[in-house]
């Protein structure tokens, strides 16, 4: 990867090429566990990992909540005479921040990357504007783009919903984002184009036609869809569930719920899933139990790499850190031969009194170190066997016999209750799972034992 810095102005000019170190580095500015270039299982740690990095946090995001003012200052916005420029500077910064971490993948909304217009002409030859800049970026310095998506949910206009909206002049609206945020996701050579229906759902039935609303999403769905490929898009559309917040209750509610719903309408065979471990936790499941839900059926694309608070009931978008979730995370994804589409992409963001702009690197390294263990783990639990083969040993009785008929559809159910009446209740269900042990093993793994 090219360093495209070299002779240009410098936005974080105090830090350097971020480099591994090992274990034993000090340095909160050097990657401990994260050595890029290292094979595990045959392929390099970033070939793994495809880390990405979120625009919007990173470069929009000024630390500004519910309770509070911004906090964080950013220095490509203080000498920026109008928005476009502030928007210019703002993509040096981002292209400066990838090439010293050593990050090869980006993912953006449209807003994210260039301001609203006064009209959806305006907003489009500034999104243009700003992809051919960001076009030559990466030619220059090798970053790719991972996904695009449109902001179809902060503006007032979508307070009631883009797809889903009870108006359709808000729908025809939510269409010009969608469709001009799909055509810069091709032109930027994007691997994919993400859906997050952030207000699409209801807050309250009374004043909701909650069919016709599923009814449009899915043809909204459709129609971005059949326009994509009809503009050449060769990657893979994602959805993205998440429970609740904006919305009292979101279309897009978890793994299961989005993956019925792509089947229901037809859309399964275009349409994959981008998992968030803090959506996940909204929902009330483990990262892990999503990821693996849509492992098992053929659904997983791609993940943000997050996490939340189990003391906080919102979004809060924190790095990850703890090194047993990345493992069973980096586990699941193994088990499925690894990233075919998709990648980790940090949708995360530094907390609100994390004001340095050193910070922000900071945050970085640590949740990759923690995916770069995690990593090393996944791949320890497949070599070693342990855990893989209790979990086939438990199921065996599915593998031979009629349990294997059973498994077949070759039993019906009188035949598969003569065979129970048959054996009698003896010591049937009373096998130990063994849990305990299968997480002391975990734990010597995540110990280096």
């Amino acid at each position: 990867m090219a360093n495209y810095y070299a002779g240009a102005k410098e936005y974080f000019p105090e830090i350097k090429k971020i480099e591994y170190e090992g274990a034993k580095s000090k340095n909160p500015l050097a990657f401990r566990y994260y050595d890029a270039n290292k094979v595990i299982g045959g392929k390099k740690m970033k070939d793994h990992l495809r880390f990405a990095i979120a625009y919007w946090h990173s470069f929009c995001g000024n630390g500004s909540d519910p309770f509070g003012a911004a906090t964080v200052i950013h220095p490509w916005s203080l000498d920026a005479k109008t928005q476009m420029e502030a928007a210019e500077n703002k993509m040096d910064a981002a292209f400066e921040f990838f090439t010293k971490l050593g990050t090869e993948y980006y993912a953006f909304h449209d807003r994210d990357m260039a301001p609203e217009g006064a009209s959806p002409a305006e907003s489009e030859k500034n999104l243009f504007a700003l992809v051919t800049k960001a076009k030559k970026l990466q030619a220059e310095t090798g970053v790719k783009l991972l996904w695009g998506t449109a902001n179809v949910f902060s503006n007032p206009r979508f307070m009631n919903g883009a797809a889903t909206n009870p108006e359709f002049a808000v729908v025809a609206l939510a269409a010009t984002q969608v469709k001009a945020a799909i055509d810069a996701t091709i032109e930027l050579g994007g691997e994919g184009y993400t859906f997050w229906g952030g207000r699409e759902g209801y807050m309250s039935l009374l004043n909701t036609d909650l069919q016709k609303e599923k009814d449009n999403l899915a043809r909204f769905l459709t129609m971005a869809r059949d326009y994509g490929r009809k503009q050449g898009f060769k990657g893979v559309f994602y959805i993205e569930p998440k429970p609740m917040e904006p919305s009292k209750h979101q279309y897009d509610f978890d793994t299961e719920t989005v993956i019925g719903f792509l089947r229901h309408y037809g859309l399964d065979k275009d349409f994959r899933l981008n998992i968030e471990a803090n959506h996940a936790e909204l929902a009330g499941h483990e990262f892990s139990h999503e990821l693996e839900t849509a492992a098992a059926a053929g659904f997983l694309g791609s993940v943000d790499a997050n996490r939340g608070d189990n003391m906080n009931g919102w979004d809060t978008d924190q790095f990850p850190m703890s090194y047993y979730e990345t493992a069973l995370a980096m586990y699941t994804i193994l088990k499925i031969g690894g990233f075919t589409t998709g990648g980790l992409n940090f949708d995360s963001k530094i907390r609100r009194n994390s004001v340095d702009l050193s910070d922000l690197f900071i945050a970085h390294i640590g949740g990759m170190d923690a995916f770069a263990v995690g990593l090393e783990i996944a791949q320890r639990i497949i070599d070693d066997g342990v855990i893989p083969n209790f979990v086939k040993d438990r199921y065996a009785s599915f593998a031979g016999g009629d349990g294997l008929k059973f498994t077949k559809g070759e039993l019906s159910l009188d035949q598969l209750a003569k065979i129970g009446t048959d054996a009698g209740y003896g010591s049937a269900g009373l096998t130990s799972g063994k849990q305990e042990y299968l997480e002391n093993v975990l734990n010597s793994y995540l110990l280096g034992l």
